[in-house]
C-alpha cells in the first residue's frame, strides 16, 4: 500500500508569486534523514496507551523514540513502558522521560519499532551494523508486533547485498571464530573482518553493550537459504548471535520520494 508523502514536518512549500515571469516551484526534495523521520512517525501511529514498547536503536529508530516522548508529554499517550534495545537508546529514553523496564519484568512486548540495515522482498532483515543486534533480537523476538522503519535505500535483492552482515562473538579466540565464519561461506566469496571503532582495520576494537566483539561478514554472492545459513552460524562455538532477523518483521514501512509504502507479513 502506497501513501503519498506529506510535506516534511514543520516545512512549508514556497509561495508562488503571480506574473508571467514567475519561475515554476521547485520540487520538494527530502533528505534521507527526513525520509527516516516520516517512516518513524508513521510507525508511531500504531502505538496505543498502556503498551509495553521495544525501543529500537539507530538513526531511524531515534525519531520514533523522540515522537513517543513528544506524545507522552502532550498527554496523547499514557502508561507507556519502554524496553530499550541498547545503552544509547536507554540514555535517550531517560533524557526524554520515557518510563523504562526490561524483559525480566515484562517478558511479552506489545510492539517494537526499529530500523534495519537491509530488507529483502520476504521482509527478512539485516540488523546490527550499529552494534546492538543481540539486545535488539532478544526484545524484538518477544514482540507481538514488530514494525520496521526504513528509507528506500535499505531495500535489497538479497540479504548481504549492500554491506556487512554482523555476527556478535565472544572475545576469546575471536580470530579462530572469524576464520570459521569465513570458511562457512567460501562459496559466497565471504570476507570476515573484525570491527574497529574507526571503521578501519586497526586501532581500538569495537565492543558491544554486552562486552563482545563484532565480526562483519561481506558476501560477493547470495548466501542461499537463510535459515540454513543462520543455523550454521549459530552452531559455531564462540558465536553469540548474528544480524539476520528472519521471519520477525510483521510490518515494514518504507519512506521514499514518491511516498510511504507499507508491507505486511
Amino acid at each position: 500500500m502506497a501513501i503519498p508523502c506529506p510535506a516534511f514536518f514543520g516545512s512549508e512549500m514556497p509561495s508562488i508569486e503571480s506574473g508571467p515571469l514567475s519561475p515554476p516551484p521547485s520540487p520538494l526534495i527530502l533528505t534521507q534523514d527526513e525520509l527516516k523521520k516520516i517512516a518513524a512517525y508513521k510507525a508511531v501511529e500504531s502505538v496505543q496507551s498502556g503498551m509495553v514498547l521495544g525501543l529500537g536503536t539507530g538513526s531511524t529508530a531515534k525519531h520514533a523514540v523522540d515522537r513517543i516522548a513528544e506524545l507522552l508529554h502532550q498527554g496523547k499517550l499514557k502508561n507507556i513502558i519502554g524496553i530499550p534495545t541498547s545503552k544509547k537508546t536507554h540514555q535517550q529514553a531517560v533524557s526524554l522521560g520515557i518510563p523504562l523496564s526490561d524483559l525480566d519484568s515484562h517478558p511479552v512486548v506489545d510492539l517494537a519499532i526499529d530500523g534495519a540495515d537491509e530488507v529483502d522482498s520476504n521482509l527478512n532483515l539485516v540488523k546490527g551494523r550499529g552494534g546492538s543486534l543481540l539486545r535488539e533480537k532478544m526484545i524484538e523476538s518477544a514482540c507481538k508486533k514488530f514494525i520496521v522503519i526504513v528509507d528506500e535505500s535499505k531495500l535489497v535483492a538479497h540479504v548481504g547485498a549492500s554491506g556487512a552482515m554482523p555476527v556478535e562473538v565472544v572475545p576469546f579466540c575471536w580470530k579462530f571464530t572469524q576464520n570459521r565464519l569465513q570458511s562457512l561461506f567460501d562459496y559466497a566469496g565471504c570476507v570476515a573482518k573484525l570491527r574497529f571503532n574507526n571503521g578501519g582495520e586497526d586501532g581500538e576494537i569495537f565492543v558491544t553493550d554486552n562486552r563482545n566483539y563484532i565480526v562483519d561478514l561481506f558476501f560477493k554472492k547470495d548466501v542461499g537459504d537463510l535459515k540454513t545459513a543462520s543455523d550454521a552460524i549459530l552452531r559455531l562455538a564462540g558465536v553469540v548471535e548474528h544480524g539476520m532477523f528472519l521471519d520477525m518483521a510483521t510490518t515494514v514501512i518504507v519512506a521514499g520520494e514518491l511516498g510511504i509504502t507499507i508491507k505486511n507479513k
